[in-house]
């Protein structure tokens, strides 16, 4: 059987499929996909079709309008989203456009949903050309996977076994329509260069490279895969998950290379893109080699990398953000806070008195400096700063985490500490606040 045909994809599907989108820019790759996936009545009424205008050429709007007619004649439902794919400082076009079409198609997807992407064997050897010339490990040499998370869907991309040659054969077949982004042809773009300079050359000696060049990447997967399993199991001795940091002292007991992989596994969990080996000499230079009572700190990709007491936090930069004071509504058990957090509130058998916290105005506010808190129990009250200090809770995190007063008087420290005005203990009589990343 063909790796291009409806069964090959109807086998990636689970039966719990809800939403099928499909990248559909209108090229030959993507209307064959749209077209496969749309002959099968079981799929075509989950499929939508989406189009991505990045803000980039003046025809846009004009093969939106071509796909929206294609989507039609197949009977399929379609969206147009619009994203500024404008390049940063020191970020290239390409990357520039994948990242933005990549959050506008996340931001589409509920469980259950999946992905489809057209890209094919060409694109796959492509692809780990451009890691090879760039100096990537074998993680970037695996290239593209079949099938990997997408926001809360899936993405799948089913044609990644399937040759160029093919999908334009089926194309012509079927007597399709598609059109041709003019820019394909301009070698200011590195994949452009090697797809219609460098590669037709290669190919006169090697006629079979894209079937051997996918081969490699696909050996590079499977070592990838062996290397992130010990790289997630040897996570969980030197891993914290109440505070997510990742233990100094630990490292120092494996090779240069193993604690390497280590750091990227770990920092790529958080959300970092896979650090290169500059990052890392700078990661242990300047802040695992740092003194202790430094407080360094790295600001890279827009996360924040820091150190505290043998220990190294990885944080979006968002999320060390002061809140905004706002007020907790008594008919809401869950705050939503400015800098991403949450606070959720739940009954217990010891906490907050429900009947105090239930008659006042209840406002969650950040830090000021001088707060004092008499503990349960405990005699005099403790300023905020050496209860911190006593509880080893990062400076950053004393700055953030917020505070919970009763009719203006401090009641909580959310996750930490209840005052002993308000400390309850009875069946079902308290409350218990949590508060972690929403």
């Amino acid at each position: 059987m063909s790796d291009l045909s409806c069964q090959t994809i109807s086998a990636l599907l689970s039966a719990s499929c809800r939403k099928l989108y499909i990248a559909y820019s209108g090229g030959v790759d993507s209307h064959v996909l749209l077209h496969l996936c749309a002959s099968q009545a079981a799929l075509n009424n989950k499929i939508v079709a989406v189009y991505v205008d990045h803000g980039l050429h003046a025809a846009a709007a004009e093969w939106g309008e071509h796909c929206r007619q294609q989507a039609g004649k197949l009977g399929v439902e379609f969206r147009m989203l619009q994203v500024d794919a404008h390049p940063h400082a020191g970020e290239s076009p390409e990357a520039a456009a994948r990242d933005a079409r990549y959050k506008a198609l996340q931001s589409l997807l509920q469980a259950d949903d999946v992905l489809l992407l057209a890209q094919h064997r060409e694109d796959q050897m492509e692809t780990l050309l451009l890691q090879l010339f760039r100096g990537a490990g074998v993680s970037g040499l695996a290239g593209m996977p079949t099938a990997n998370p997408f926001g809360k869907g899936q993405m799948l991309r089913p044609l990644l076994n399937v040759a160029k040659r093919d999908i334009q054969q089926y194309a012509q077949v079927h007597n399709l329509q598609w059109v041709e982004d003019p820019s394909n042809q301009s070698a200011d773009f590195d994949r452009n260069y090697l797809r219609n300079d460098i590669i037709p050359l290669l190919k006169q000696r090697w006629p079979s490279l894209d079937k051997t060049v996918a081969r490699s990447a696909g050996h590079c997967g499977d070592a990838a895969l062996m290397i992130d399993a010990w790289a997630e199991q040897a996570l969980q001795t030197v891993y914290d998950p109440q505070d997510g940091s990742l233990a100094i002292a630990s490292l120092s007991d494996m090779t240069t290379v193993q604690s390497s992989y280590l750091l990227r596994h770990w920092l790529h969990r958080n959300g970092f893109k896979r650090p290169s080996q500059a990052v890392l000499k700078v990661l242990r230079e300047q802040l695992i080699g740092a003194r202790d009572d430094a407080l360094p700190q790295l600001f890279m990709q827009g996360f924040y990398i820091k150190k505290y007491r043998q220990k190294l936090f990885c944080m979006p930069a968002e999320r060390l953000h002061k809140i905004q004071p706002k007020v907790w509504t008594h008919q809401n058990g869950r705050v939503l806070l400015s800098n991403g957090y949450s606070l959720n509130k739940r009954s217990a058998s010891f906490g907050i008195d429900k009947q105090l916290w239930d008659a006042a105005v209840v406002t969650v506010a950040p830090r000021q400096g001088g707060e004092r808190l008499q503990l349960p129990g405990r005699a005099g009250h403790h300023c905020l700063k050496k209860l911190y200090q006593a509880a080893a809770i990062p400076p950053w995190e004393r700055e953030i985490r917020p505070l919970i007063y009763l009719d203006d008087r401090l009641a909580a420290v959310a996750g930490l500490w209840v005052a002993d005005w308000v400390w309850c203990k009875a069946e079902d009589g308290c409350y218990s606040l949590d508060w972690h990343v929403a």
